[in-house]
């Protein structure tokens, strides 16, 4: 146990920590190559040049919004659907959940070009509604995939005692699965924010340059070929799904299941 506890120590350490502080010392300091042998040259000018830039906020505020949209429409469609393939027996349920898992096989980018064509005739293309629909579709079979091994490790028995007991729906879902449901919470929050926030060609596609987000905004600066300012970006662009998770996590964590206005139904 003391052996892997070490290994993975050193893993974290190699492929994470220090490509972290490399990072950071690179965005605090003027471009430099450690082979030359010259100093650090400590200075804030790529984080002037960076938070100046108007599109950066734009994009920003744009990528956090549709993240929390996606991840609320992940938990409701992952919730419903994986309680339904766990609870509900009929005929063909593998052969549905290979449906439903199927975006995960094909490339997301085919789907969106199939998409934009009816996006556009329905309206919806260069809108940021339109984004958020073609977000669910490389982010729902995860969530869809991650809820239904949690009820299934729940069992149906579980389940019904509730409702045997006369709890209705409501105070059924919020005081007795979503309690249950905490570690398929927080994997559906990781998994649905950076998949979100990370999304360019489809946002591109269907948001038609419109809908500025993030990776969108990553292009321009790579452009300029200056790696201190690369550098603050990608530590800006790495430190916004954090937060999001940490507003999650503490949602989830001070959320009252017991005291919401729910009243059994005899």
């Amino acid at each position: 146990m003391k052996q892997n506890s070490r290994i993975f120590l050193v893993l974290t350490l190699l492929f994470f920590l220090i490509p972290l502080l490399v990072l950071a010392a690179q965005s605090f300091s003027a471009p430099w190559r450690f082979q030359t042998g010259a100093g650090l040259d400590w200075e804030l000018r790529s984080y002037e040049q960076l938070l100046q830039n108007p599109m950066l906020w734009k994009a920003t505020f744009t990528s956090i919004w549709i993240g929390f949209v996606v991840l609320l429409l992940n938990v409701l469609i992952g919730v419903f659907t994986g309680k339904a393939l766990t609870t509900v027996p009929f005929k063909g349920k593998p052969w549905v959940e290979a449906l439903l898992l199927s975006p995960i096989l094909i490339p997301v980018l085919a789907i969106a070009m199939g998409l934009h064509i009816f996006m556009i005739r329905a309206g919806l293309a260069d809108t940021a509604l339109g984004v958020i629909i073609i977000h669910l579709v490389p982010t729902v079979p995860y969530s869809i995939k991650v809820f239904h091994n949690s009820y299934q490790q729940i069992g149906r028995a579980m389940l019904e005692q509730p409702h045997i007991l006369g709890s209705g729906f409501f105070r059924q879902l919020f005081t007795v699965e979503l309690p249950l449901l905490k570690p398929a919470l927080r994997s559906v929050t990781f998994l649905t924010i950076v998949i979100s926030l990370s999304q360019y060609a489809i946002t591109a596609v269907i948001g038609g340059g419109r809908v500025l987000t993030l990776p969108l905004v990553f292009f321009p600066f790579l452009e300029n070929a200056d790696a201190s300012v690369m550098s603050a970006f990608s530590l800006w662009f790495a430190a916004i799904p954090v937060w999001m998770y940490i507003l999650v996590e503490a949602a989830i964590l001070l959320l009252p299941y017991s005291r919401l206005p729910w009243r059994n139904k005899r």
